[in-house]
């Protein structure tokens, strides 16, 4: 069973302990938008985070998760990071462009 998912995005996630350090990688995710979804956990067109990626075969299209979930990616997606404080947002729906611009315009929506 597997989730087709377009308009995706891989996401680094990176994290730091204090101002003073460098940025340290956490991990990998897959957000992106439902076109398919034969597990029936997610409606049409509806966002997704999936857990840390685990494999990917960009040249394939498919993703395989730290959950054991399938996705498959459908058109051209994009890479983008944020920062680890900022993965709420991101698991609430906030795509990481909406995301840049909330930090750029230096808006607190949950933080």
């Amino acid at each position: 069973m597997v989730t087709t998912v377009y308009d995706w995005v891989i996401v680094s996630i990176y994290d730091r302990y204090n101002s003073h350090d460098e940025n340290t990688f956490v991990g990998k995710v897959l957000f992106g938008y439902v076109l398919d979804d034969q597990t029936c956990r997610y409606a049409i067109h509806d966002y997704v985070t999936t857990s840390r990626i685990e494999k990917s075969d960009l040249s394939r299209g498919i993703i395989e998760t730290h959950s054991r979930s399938t996705y498959i990616l459908q058109g051209k997606g994009t890479e983008n990071c944020i920062e680890f404080k900022d993965f709420e947002l991101l698991r609430m729906g906030y795509s990481p462009q909406q995301i840049s611009k909330f930090n750029d315009a230096n808006i607190s929506v949950l933080h």
